[in-house]
């Protein structure tokens, strides 16, 4: 099981020197390619709860440092067994044991005896001194909440009633939630078809199902023959919110990977235009599409240009920019440790030069869906009432009632919560 340590340490340091994770795993994966699949499974386990909970840990392993330890490897190795003894359930002395084996294997130029017995030193000590040392914790947010201390206080600021359920929320576990497509089968008929199977579930929305338990993908029923896709209940809100009725002219602007795509498309016969700058990202969009039995024109081009534009206005956009992903820390756990404060901006500036672009696109009477997957206020309301202040042919419509079941929201800004990530909506009547 050590080898499980190693690929998920390997993971953990390439995000802490500012790699994606999901090119980091892969990457660590590659390096032990005779792993057994229950030592893969194990490794991402392990690579995600190290990084969800890296605040906490990192807080332990500084204070039983007495200086900072110079190989990164060895650094990474130590994080990913105090998380084990700290939220897995493995037995301890297994752990320890492990970390030193996994340590005994790094290559040059480490001495393996020196470091094995660190490795061994440092762990044997926080399992004897982790109480006193849980004590000191108290003595730092970042240390409690395992989030960097500039998102701590941007949220406190920004949502004095809600910050520690979010930091809280974006901590645990995501939910497998389902999109069923009612226009193949019922929500009631799909229910009972996942009964059949033996698999627990519970209704959550429309079209929205949540698995007790996550299931393999290949293994959902009715997934490969498109009757039903994973999409976060959050994410669901946008397609039914933008209410596109038949025959429009529609754009979905960076579109990738294409699960909103796929929901407009499943509840209208629009004329759907998928806009991405990511070529490889777009093949992921029309994989998608095929799956599910729908068609759209996929175009490779960028949101804040009209490069690609033929001139002819939608009826419907919606603008699902780039944004920091504060909203869905809890699927993409190395976000809160890549993101820096100045990123913000940064992505502000982004947006305001895709939507006024976007805006030229739309017909009179037509309607922007202005989506981000943040929870900062910069990105999202803000971004919409500078946008609103320098077009005077703008109205931002209300957040409809009837699309509020089961989401915890504040004007289109959805709460992080155990059902659903933070997503913000923000819908724009050309007028």
């Amino acid at each position: 099981m050590y080898i499980s340590q190693q690929i998920a340490a390997d993971a953990v340091n390439q995000v802490l020197l500012g790699r994606n994770l999901t090119l980091a795993l892969p990457a660590a994966l590659t390096v032990f390619p005779n792993a057994t699949p229950q030592q893969r499974g194990a490794a991402q386990d392990l690579s995600y709860g190290t990084l969800r909970f890296y605040g906490e840990i990192d807080a332990y392993l500084v204070q039983l440092l007495e200086k900072p330890l110079t190989d990164n490897r060895i650094h990474s190795i130590l994080l990913v067994a105090i998380y084990q003894l700290l939220h897995d359930k493995a037995d301890a002395f297994t752990v320890v044991n492990q970390a030193v084996q996994a340590v005994g294997e790094l290559k040059r130029p480490v001495p393996k005896s020196w470091a094995k017995g660190l490795v061994n030193a440092i762990l044997r000590n926080f399992l004897r001194q982790k109480d006193q040392l849980n004590a000191k914790l108290n003595q730092s947010e970042v240390a409690i909440y395992s989030y960097p201390q500039w998102w701590i206080n941007k949220l406190k600021v920004q949502y004095p009633n809600h910050w520690q359920s979010m930091l809280e929320i974006g901590n645990q576990h995501p939910p497998m939630t389902l999109r069923v497509n009612t226009q193949k089968i019922s929500i009631d008929e799909y229910m009972q078809l996942l009964r059949r199977q033996d698999i627990e579930a519970v209704e959550l929305g429309e079209q929205a199902i949540v698995l007790t338990k996550p299931v393999a993908v290949e293994k959902i029923p009715g997934f490969t023959a498109g009757i039903v896709s994973v999409q976060d209940y959050g994410a669901q809100m946008a397609a039914p919110l933008l209410a596109m009725q038949n025959n429009k002219r529609v754009l979905d602007a960076c579109c990738a990977p294409g699960g909103k795509t796929g929901h407009i498309l499943e509840l209208a016969e629009v004329t759907l235009t998928a806009l991405d700058n990511d070529e490889n990202r777009l093949l992921r969009v029309q994989s998608n599409l095929d799956r599910l039995g729908l068609q759209a024109q996929l175009l490779v081009g960028d949101a804040s240009s009209n490069s690609w534009w033929d001139g002819v206005c939608f009826d419907g956009i919606l603008a699902d920019v780039p944004c920091t992903a504060s909203g869905i820390v809890r699927r993409h756990v190395d976000i809160k440790w890549l993101r820096r404060e100045a990123d913000v901006a940064s992505f502000v500036v982004q947006q305001a030069k895709i939507l006024p672009n976007l805006w030229r696109m739309l017909a009179k009477g037509g309607r922007l869906l202005y989506v981000t997957c943040s929870v900062f206020n910069e990105e999202n309301q803000g971004q919409v009432d500078h946008f609103l202040q320098n077009n005077a042919d703008a109205t931002q419509l209300p957040y409809p009632l009837q699309a509020q079941s089961n989401i915890s929201q504040l004007n289109g800004q959805l709460i992080p919560s155990i059902a659903h990530d933070g997503f913000f909506y923000a819908l724009l009547q050309k007028n």
